[in-house]
Parts: structure tokens; sequence; C-alpha cells
């Protein structure tokens, strides 16, 4: 009986996941933005690193290590975090990241429409020790 009653409980509260875990390194300071006069959004880069050893069928030879780099786009709208984030992320931190994945169009200067993946950011943790307030 107890067993039914959770997995009812789990199939009414988790009928669907948006949940991003990232740690890395800030790729550049944080720009506070206000977009079409809604509350304002701190916006920075964080890259993420995946390493991985070639086999011995690969181009490389055995053994090798091989790095692929990835770029996120991290906007943080929660207003506590998001000026934390502003004052004290900086370019080469190191962080740690809970969010969910967002996906939005825009017309760049081109008027070209084009897509964006961001992850919005509810939760940061400051891994480097040398985390100080801007001047």
């Amino acid at each position: 009986y107890n067993y039914i009653f959770i997995i009812s409980v789990l199939r009414l509260f988790f009928t669907s996941v948006n949940r991003v875990q990232l740690l890395g390194r800030v790729g550049q300071d944080p720009v506070m933005r206000q977009v079409d006069s809604k509350n304002p959004v701190t916006i920075f880069s964080l890259a993420t690193n995946e390493m991985w050893r070639s086999t011995e069928g690969e181009t490389n030879q055995a053994g090798d290590v091989s790095q692929k780099t990835s770029w996120h786009r991290v906007s943080v709208f929660k207003p506590g975090l998001r000026d934390l984030a502003y004052q004290y992320v900086k370019r080469g931190s190191r962080i740690y990241i809970e969010g969910k994945l967002d996906y939005g169009e825009y017309v760049d200067k081109n008027l070209v429409r084009r897509q964006a993946t961001t992850i919005i950011a509810d939760n940061i943790i400051f891994l480097s020790e040398n985390v100080r307030e801007k001047s």
C-alpha cells in the first residue's frame, strides 16, 4: 500500500525535470542588464571541460588525453543572488552552478533570427579562494 502511494505522489510531482549542474571557470566578468523595463539580470559565461583518454583505434596514440571545452551563457534573475553574482563573480573564478535550461530566440543586428540556450542559475557556490568584491 505505501509503495503505491509513493509512486502516485512521485508521478504527480515529477512529471518532468529541467535541472542543470555545472562546475567550471568564469570566462568574462559579469554584466548587469535590464531588458524591456523588467528586473535586471546578471550575465556571464562559464567554461566546462570534458576530458577522455583515446583508444588504440583512434588517430591519437593510445592513451593520449583529449579535451573539449564547452561555453555556457549563465543568467541570474533571482534578486539576492543576481547582486552577489555581479559583485563577486570574476573572470577565472571557479564556481558551481545549479539551475535550469532555457531556450529562446532573438533577432540580431542584421535582422537574422537566432536561437540561444541559457542556464538560468538559482544557486551559485564560489569555489575559488580569492573571491573578492569588485572595486
